[in-house]
């Protein structure tokens, strides 16, 4: 049977809870042990896909087309192993399905509560589908004391108290703040904390304390004492250089070791260490340094684009390069000349990205890129501003748009029903895809044999991850074909363009699904490491 770890925060928010369960869930692995990774999320959203990018970052999609919190790409990029839509609910899901069944009846009318329906359906979610794992980590969202995470609370509680004992482990992240004016490490804030916990009948067995120096033995020692935890179990939690020295620093502070401990299981089996000792060396010993402009909309949150960073990192690991982003919002293109910002970058990459606003400062950083021939990456939408870009100045199309931004006479991008012949909508309608809807999760692609991103992937049949309403309209492909932008990746069926390449230039290429979903740090996207190594040879060029 499985045994689970949840993971909990104090204090304050933004502790890097996703993190510490993602390095975990890595050292246990390290061990010789299979892990689940699942995230509980107190919001009211269903999930995360209606929600700006600039309050609560990117939106994770999953192959099987979930719409997930950014932490399931750490537990992807960390453990390696694929998440789906069971691996996430927020506190809406749980209420729509609840409401769902009332309505039907599944109650037998009897009163709908918090406890137990509400509890009920979050450990039946915790519990279901863990077969042959040997640990699920649990990461409740928010932080203790919050009104919307109290079912969630409740239900791991519960969980504690129904599954066999030592079958539960639960850790508390906190922070352990440093008064200058003190000059001292305070630990009443976690000692608060630990007392909110306990007060709602959860005694945390590990102690997992953000700290930017060195706990002393002295504060471990009372925070053991006045928290009824092992002093052993006070684990330090340092800050690091990079999110990839995390599991090695947690595993040299024994949070590994305790885990085990507090299950029992003793002794333990040793943990090879060498994948991310690896991973580590190749991100902290670069032979150089390449600077990629980021043409996007969404700048002002970093964790709007937090994939596409780490993908970058990957790329940057695989050919031993520090990459350097030069974050450009794209609106500032729209009343200036792009020159100067892009003349001395070596790549430039254009994400994806919903909405008129921006879209032409977009259009402007892919047409620099062409005539500057530098490397040129555009992702979903950077694809089809790249072709809108390509029909206006290769095909004398100067009307060419997107109907996401209203009536075009050149609807070079829109849905599906607005430029497929009805032929062809009968078939998609058939398989159950009108286009009128987001498509999301992975779908498989045919690469031209011979062309560049066939070689790149080293194969011509590949499966990518999606999120996009908006499809490059095929009708416009023998006219771009003919002035040098190759439709190298189509659709198993031809009808739905995944990737253009133009033929004479260096490195540019455009996909409408988003690679960086898939990049881990020990298998760096074929992408972005392409991309790298491409803004690398540029370097030696400017």
């Amino acid at each position: 049977m499985a045994r689970f770890i949840f993971i909990t925060g104090g204090v304050v928010s933004s502790l890097g809870k996703g993190l510490a369960s993602a390095a975990l869930g890595a050292l246990l692995q390290a061990r010789g042990y299979t892990v689940r990774l699942r995230k509980l999320d107190p919001y009211l959203n269903v999930d995360p896909g209606t929600m700006s990018p600039t309050q609560h970052g990117e939106v994770f999609v999953t192959d099987d087309g979930a719409e997930t919190d950014l932490d399931l790409g750490h537990y992807e990029r960390f453990t390696g192993r694929n998440a789906n839509r069971q691996d996430n609910i927020t506190t809406g899901r749980i209420y729509q399905e609840l409401i769902a069944r009332e309505r039907h009846g599944d109650f037998l009318g009897a009163t709908v509560q918090v406890i137990p329906h509400v509890t009920n359906a979050i450990k039946e979610f915790i519990l279901d589908g863990n077969e042959g794992v040997d640990f699920v980590l649990v990461e409740i969202g928010g932080t203790v004391g919050d009104i919307e995470g109290l079912p969630f609370f409740e239900a791991i509680r519960q969980l504690g108290n129904d599954l066999p004992r030592g079958h539960v482990v639960y850790i508390h992240l906190t922070l352990l703040p440093w008064i200058p004016t003190a000059g001292e490490l305070k630990t009443k804030p976690t000692q608060h904390s630990v007392k909110e916990l306990r007060s709602i009948g959860i005694q945390p067995h590990i102690l997992l304390c953000r700290s930017d120096r060195e706990i002393p033995r002295e504060e471990r020692r009372k925070l053991g004492l006045f928290c009824n935890v092992r002093e052993s179990a006070v684990v330090e939690a340092r800050d690091a250089r990079s999110i990839y020295d995390v599991p090695a620093l947690y595993h040299g502070a024994g949070l590994d070791r305790e885990v085990l401990a507090a299950f029992g299981i003793e002794p333990a089996p040793k943990p090879n260490m060498r994948r991310w000792e690896q991973v580590s060396n190749a991100f902290h010993n670069p032979e150089g340094e390449v600077t990629i402009a980021v043409v996007g909309k969404y700048t002002g949150l970093k964790d709007a684009y937090k994939s596409l960073i780490e993908a970058l990192t990957h790329g940057g690991m695989a050919n031993r390069v520090r990459v350097k982003l030069d974050w450009i919002e794209s609106e500032i293109f729209e009343t200036a000349d792009p020159a100067p910002r892009l003349e001395g970058v070596h790549g430039i990459l254009v994400p994806g990205g919903f909405g008129s606003r921006g879209a032409e400062g977009k259009i402007l950083a892919a047409r620099f890129a062409r005539e500057r021939k530098v490397p040129y990456f555009g992702i979903c939408f950077g694809m089809q501003m790249a072709v809108i870009e390509a029909c206006r100045s290769l095909a004398g199309l100067a009307d060419a748009n997107s109907t996401e931004f209203g009536p075009t006479p050149e609807p070079v991008v829109g849905l599906m029903t607005e430029w497929m012949r009805g032929n062809e909508l009968e078939q998609r309608a058939a398989e159950g895809d009108l286009g009128g809807t987001m498509r999301l999760g992975a779908f498989p692609a045919v690469l031209d044999a011979g062309s560049r991103i066939a070689g790149i992937y080293g194969a011509t049949r590949i499966s990518e991850r999606h999120r996009h309403r908006y499809e490059v309209n095929t009708g416009y492909r023998a006219r771009l074909e003919d002035r040098g932008m190759a439709f190298a990746g189509m659709s198993p069926d031809g009808l739905l363009p995944e990737t253009v390449e133009l033929v004479d230039h260096p490195w540019f290429i455009g996909v409408q699904y988003h690679p960086e979903l898939k990049s881990r740090p020990f298998e760096p996207h074929p992408l972005f490491a392409s991309f790298i190594a491409a803004a690398k040879a540029q370097s030696r060029l400017v």
